[in-house]
């Protein structure tokens, strides 16, 4: 279980963050919303520990993540950053670094064959010798989750990760993060834009407006009336084939 309460960041008095707080259970997926300059990208990189927040705790199975040491810290929590750089490293490789946390004199036995695992749970093994230039969008965000997973981590950040995906590869990539988390036991923090995917796929919502929680809940919570709030937009909240989705209306 993950619990953040009362978390705050701020850039000397610029206030990002206010008082964040928010539970996770082991198998759900968390979306969390708002506008650009919401803090949701601020929100992840300090449960991570890439920013330190001013005030507040974080607990990740009833420990205090801030107390953590840095090799602690990555074998818990893993990241997925919204963009990634690509250099001549093979697919295996490039997942093979995800198991830097664990890596001590030389790489083992048990290291490559979980690194193979994954990537053959991604589907990823047809590609397991190309370069990651070789790739295309879907296929490289697949990588990219594959080096997360074998950290086997407890908590699994992810900062946007079907931005510049068309329609097909977003839903599998959010298919096979929403298996992954089940299968795996995993907390799971999406940072995503898409109302519609996000209600397909995540289990809680986190509405983040001007640093503070707006709103958070389960899918009750995403009404037509925080949407408006959060986005000074106005949506019709619809049923179709027994799941909610949002249509904007015409007059935006």
């Amino acid at each position: 279980m993950i619990k953040v309460r009362n978390i705050s960041f701020s850039y000397s008095k610029n206030i990002i963050l206010e008082n964040i707080c928010f539970d996770l259970f082991p198998g759900e997926c968390l979306g969390v919303l708002g506008n650009n300059g919401a803090g949701k990208s601020t929100l992840i990189t300090c449960l991570n520990k890439i920013l330190l927040p001013k005030t507040g705790e974080m607990y990740i199975e009833g420990q205090d993540i801030m107390k953590m040491g840095r090799l602690e810290t990555a074998r818990r929590i893993s990241y997925v950053a919204q963009k990634n750089e690509i250099g001549q490293v093979t697919v295996f490789d490039s997942v093979l670094l995800g198991r830097k946390p664990y890596i001590k004199w030389t790489i083992s036995r048990e290291d490559i064959d979980i690194c193979n695992a994954v990537i053959e749970q991604m589907g990823l093994s047809p590609f397991k010798l190309k370069f990651l230039s070789q790739l295309s969008g879907g296929e490289l965000q697949k990588v990219m989750l594959a080096r997360a997973l074998v950290q086997q981590p407890k908590l699994l950040l992810l900062d946007e990760p079907t931005s510049n995906l068309d329609p097909k590869n977003q839903y599998e990539m959010l298919s096979l993060i929403l298996k992954q988390a089940r299968e795996r036991n995993i907390c799971v923090l999406i940072v995503i834009h898409d109302l519609n995917l996000a209600l397909r796929f995540c289990q809680k919502f986190l509405f983040l407006k001007n640093g503070n929680v707006y709103r958070y809940g389960d899918e009750s919570i995403v009404t037509e009336e925080t949407i408006l709030a959060v986005y000074g937009i106005k949506t019709t909240i619809a049923k179709v084939s027994g799941r909610k989705i949002v249509v904007v209306d015409k007059e935006v």
